[in-house]
């Protein structure tokens, strides 16, 4: 090329590139959230997944959009994070939405509920079967969009003083339990009591609840709970693979340029891996702790899984008979458990049963 014939193609490159710039700028605008989570700091896992969500957007974006996470009670309490994203005194949240049962028992079908889905089928409902879609027409009643951002897997059935053997046996029980799993195990006679996470270990303590579930043996273990309950019990059937979610307050999610949107979906997406894949590898070593110094590990009997089922699917029918939206939403999420357990006994089941069988032989 001719060195006129150069300069003069560099010099429109040049002056592209001088008019592309302010483009860009103005797509990706210096922004400043704040995130309240609910969940305590001490919990690295559970409230963790909040700052792998924050550090995402924030490295995706040269730090032009950061979002400053709160722990449970830095600006309202753990149980008031839906309130605080909907009324705009945060931009955003980071909780189990089954924390807000008592406003609408659909939100329960957002984390968990008793006998749905185990955690890839609660992943999977949520970004191909609809569920994600389901949900946000619901959330909007509430003035939110959410993003699932986190999964426990499946959760253990709890700390209980005495030993549990029999559905009779929880009738008078005093037990620390979120979400729509209360309702259910009401008709066993148990009263349900909703108790953040700071405030279960000294509940415990004191006698005020019989038994508490949270989530499983690392974070147990991190709030004591084998040093004031003996037995701990399995399956949490209430909570085969419950989601967190990311909710945002809905007039800020509309005013974000489309690339933050896509950011904050991405990163949402990598806090939900994330926290799965540390539970995943952290509960073994710890469930070994508990039980090598003293913990009582015991399976649900028979007779209580059955009686929780029927039960459960009471509650079910006598709610979906009064709410449509927990009927069209809890629906979805039946037709695709069934259709996914179809599947799972096949290859899944059949495979991690015989894994289980032999793992000291490989």
């Amino acid at each position: 090329m001719k060195r006129r014939e150069f300069i003069k193609v560099a010099g429109i490159g040049a002056a592209g590139a001088a008019v592309a710039s302010p483009a860009i700028a103005q797509s990706m605008p210096e922004i400043k959230w704040r995130l309240t989570s609910s969940f305590p700091k001490s919990l690295d896992t559970i409230y963790g997944a909040a700052e792998v969500f924050s550090k995402a957007v924030a490295e995706a974006t040269d730090n032009k959009f950061q979002i400053q996470v709160f722990a449970a009670g830095e600006v309202v309490p753990g149980l008031q994070a839906l309130d605080a994203a909907s009324n705009g005194t945060v931009e955003m949240a980071h909780t189990a939405v089954y924390y807000y049962v008592g406003k609408d028992p659909t939100f329960a079908l957002a984390t968990a509920v008793p006998f749905g889905l185990n955690s890839r089928m609660q992943t999977s409902w949520l970004q191909v079967g609809g569920g994600a879609e389901l949900l946000n027409d619901f959330f909007k009643g509430f003035n939110v969009v959410g993003f699932a951002a986190g999964n426990t897997g499946c959760q253990m059935g709890g700390w209980f003083r005495k030993e549990i053997k029999e559905p009779s046996d929880f009738s008078g029980l005093k037990m620390r339990i979120g979400g729509f799993a209360g309702k259910v195990l009401t008709k066993l006679g148990l009263v349900p009591q909703q108790v953040a996470a700071g405030d279960i270990y000294p509940s415990l303590e004191k006698g005020t609840i019989d038994a508490a579930e949270w989530v499983g043996p690392y974070d147990d273990e991190k709030l004591g709970f084998q040093k004031v309950a003996k037995y701990y019990y399995y399956p949490g059937w209430w909570e085969g693979g419950p989601s967190l979610h990311n909710l945002v307050n809905l007039a800020k999610w509309e005013a974000l340029p489309a690339s933050y949107k896509s950011i904050i979906k991405t990163a949402s997406s990598l806090a939900n891996e994330t926290m799965q894949a540390r539970y995943d590898a952290y509960n073994p070593p710890a469930l070994k702790r508990l039980v090598a110094g003293g913990t009582q590990l015991r399976p649900f009997s028979p007779s209580i899984m059955e009686a929780s089922l029927k039960a459960a699917n009471e509650v079910y029918a006598e709610t979906s008979a009064t709410n449509p939206n927990f009927k069209k939403i809890y629906e979805s999420m039946a037709a695709f458990r069934n259709d996914q357990y179809t599947w799972w006994q096949v290859a899944e089941f059949a495979f991690d049963n015989f894994q289980v069988r032999s793992r000291t032989r490989t």
